[in-house]
């Protein structure tokens, strides 16, 4: 049996204004190359399928067309899980329609976990796989809010829901595994962030919860998973040293600090150690890159050299280019402009460190909404309003309450439901 893990497609994100369609069109037509090529049995997408809670129609044309044909590579099972950027209602709509695709979706967390405890079976009915499917688990999810509570035994209690969670769905799993006649693999899957995981500048990683729950610990995930396929850092990475907790990481760079980061999928086989217990065996395979990123930095020759050998090779790149000169460079747009008119080179972003090191908000000049998350943003509206350290954390929780209810309003307005 083999299993490719996947996360963090992110379909219908741009990148400073620049459509990425195709780069997600050839990404997913390579994937059912690879489905077929490496005859993969199942097909584990751990969360952010989209990268708004309100997918555009061309972002949910290459989703159910992508489903549609897997079938037709040999593939006989699909698990996806609800990430942060996903609408739940929006994945959980179709459901059990995609079911009979054997396409399984679970967008949110169920009120019995034993319900997101999938068995999977082969070709002649017997079961092969049981999957643990656990989405992104949101604050409503799993903690019951109460009056006067602090912001400190709010974060308990999330740790402690968290990790009630995956205990319940555990134990689901190994009370239902003991009833087979043999015993199969299982394996886990999350959408969060796991203390000690990797993040590069730039790759739109959003944090999930205010305060310590940002980073949850490796221990929370029981010990009868055989694997556990993670989701939401950006980063192909083991958790921990430890090779069956994994991040696949997302197919495209999302930023120009992933432009030069090798991306890969996570495919799993299944052996048997001395003890019967099953190991999992992993291989990365690489992923093409179908759009160049360049991240440029220097002073104006330095820039100028890099520019001219990127047009000599004549590939179709998108720059980012950061100047840290001495000199002012007032021009500097229209003179780097000039210099890559008629090649196929397109500057997406120019960064003047110069200007930037001049101004009284050091860091902000040339920031644009594009480079801050919600959550920076009304960081600086406290800033602004000189709110009290103190304060912050509270404010926080609360506005990432407001935004998680707004997204998922989005989510069922854009399927034609009425948000109470």
């Amino acid at each position: 049996m083999k299993i490719l893990h996947t996360s963090d497609w992110h379909l219908g994100r741009t990148l400073y204004g620049r459509r990425r369609q195709a780069e997600f069109v050839a990404f997913l037509d390579w994937l059912l190359q690879r489905l077929a090529s490496e005859q993969v049995d199942v097909l584990v997408v751990a969360g952010d399928i989209f990268d708004t809670s309100t997918p555009g129609t061309a972002a949910q044309e290459l989703y159910y067309r992508f489903l549609a044909r897997v079938g037709k590579t040999g593939c006989r099972h699909v698990v996806i899980v609800g990430g942060n950027h996903d609408s739940p209602s929006f994945l959980d709509a179709p459901a059990g329609l995609l079911r009979a695709l054997d396409v399984h979706v679970v967008g949110q967390a169920c009120a019995d976990p034993a319900d997101q405890v999938l068995l999977l079976r082969d070709a002649a009915g017997a079961p092969q796989l049981i999957v643990c499917a656990v989405p992104y688990l949101r604050d409503r999810d799993i903690r019951q809010a109460e009056a006067d509570e602090s912001i400190r035994d709010k974060e308990q209690k999330l740790q402690d829901g968290i990790r009630a969670h995956y205990a319940a769905i555990g134990a689901a799993a190994s009370t239902l595994n003991a009833g087979l006649e043999r015993a199969v693999p299982v394996i886990g899957t999350g959408h969060l962030f796991v203390a000690g995981g990797q993040t590069v500048e730039g790759d739109g990683v959003r944090e999930l919860y205010v305060g310590s729950l940002a980073h949850v610990h490796a221990g929370v995930f029981p010990g009868c998973f055989d694997y556990v396929a993670l989701g939401h850092l950006h980063v192909p990475q083991q958790v921990g040293g430890q090779a069956h907790i994994r991040y696949s990481g997302s197919p495209l760079p999302m930023g120009f600090g992933e432009a030069r980061q090798q991306k890969s999928l996570c495919l799993v086989q299944f052996a048997r150690d001395g003890q019967q217990a099953f190991v999992p065996q992993v291989e990365l395979l690489d992923i093409p890159v179908f759009q160049r990123l360049e991240r440029i930095a220097g002073n104006l020759p330095d820039i100028s050299l890099r520019l001219q050998a990127l047009r000599d090779e004549n590939d179709p790149v998108w720059l980012e280019v950061l100047y840290t000169g001495v000199e002012i460079a007032s021009d500097l747009r229209e003179q780097l402009e000039e210099q890559v008119a008629g090649s196929a080179l397109e500057i997406l972003r120019i960064r003047n460190q110069r200007v930037v090191q001049q101004v009284l908000e050091q860091g902000r000049a040339e920031e644009t909404l594009d480079d801050l998350s919600e959550l920076d943003v009304f960081g600086r509206c406290l800033d602004a309003h000189q709110v009290p350290e103190q304060q912050r954390d509270e404010l926080l929780h609360s506005y990432q309450q407001v935004l998680e209810s707004l997204h998922d309003a989005d989510g069922m307005a854009g399927q034609g439901e009425q948000p109470a």
